[in-house]
């Protein structure tokens, strides 16, 4: 009869697991055919083809070499001082040049340079950017006048002290105190003390420094081109000194002598 379920129709229900859904009948993937020998053999032939294209290029064409060497940043060396320090070769190819190598070179023929830095200019130029040393004192030397700058490396020698920077006195007219000082802590340590001041003095001031006289390790004085002198005793406590320096000639602008040996109790007089 319509409508009524046999007993085998309702055991084939109670054999399907639970919550399992029917599975459809299964398809087919077509899976992609492996690439021929052949077009293997025609794609690496083509890498390689691109590969010594790409070589040639770089090395072998005559499009991609050497043709300038551009300079910046230099104050007193000349432009061609510097190429000449670089050494590159005009017509070398550009991926050749080994910039590292370049700046080595620049920075062992001319001791002025502080640090350089070589790129390659695509596509037929290599760029050197400079910067020089700057001097915050100078050396008295048998053979000229030395530049020192402010990690107290001596760069270059001058036959004449130009006016702008400090001069170092390391043995002033009353020797026997300055004579004891070299002898216990050494030029070298001197010199490296007097930078420490040198770097300190506020830039106003050391602008119009003349000289800086070391007299004893505690006793560093300044020397001002107008004839005033400051007294800044040991190198210790430096930025403190040179606020207190600051101050104190702003607020006594007609002294003509300033003490911030102690920073903490600074002096001034006019005479």
């Amino acid at each position: 009869m319509a409508g009524t379920t046999t007993a085998a129709q309702r055991g084939e229900r109670r054999r399907e697991p639970a919550g399992e859904p029917r599975r459809g009948p299964l398809r087919r993937v077509r899976l992609p055919a492996p690439p021929r020998p052949r077009t293997l053999v025609l794609a690496g032939a083509a890498a390689a083809l691109l590969t010594a294209g790409l070589i040639w290029l770089l090395y072998g064409s005559p499009w991609l070499r050497v043709g300038e060497v551009g300079v910046s940043g230099t104050r007193v060396l000349g432009e061609d001082e510097v190429r000449r320090a670089a050494a590159v070769p005009a017509g070398l190819p550009l991926a050749s040049v080994d910039t590292e190598a370049v700046e080595a070179r620049i920075r062992a023929a001319l001791p002025r340079v502080e640090s350089v830095e070589a790129d390659r200019d695509w596509p037929h130029g290599v760029t050197l950017e400079v910067t020089e040393r700057t001097a915050v004192l100078i050396l008295a030397e048998r053979d000229g006048f030395v530049e020192v700058d402010r990690s107290g490396v001596r760069f270059a020698t001058l036959p004449k002290a130009p006016g702008s920077v400090p001069l170092l006195e390391l043995d002033p007219a009353t020797g026997k105190s300055a004579g004891s000082t070299l002898r216990r802590f050494g030029r070298d340590r001197l010199v490296r003390e007097a930078v420490r001041v040198a770097r300190d003095i506020p830039d106003a001031v050391a602008r119009s420094t003349r000289t800086v006289k070391v007299r004893t390790f505690d006793a560093f004085s300044l020397e001002l081109r107008d004839g005033r002198t400051v007294r800044w005793g040991s190198p210790e406590e430096g930025a403190a000194k040179a606020s207190t320096l600051r101050a104190l000639m702003k607020a006594t602008p007609k002294a003509r002598h300033f003490d911030v040996s102690v920073p903490s109790a600074p002096a001034s007089s006019t005479s």
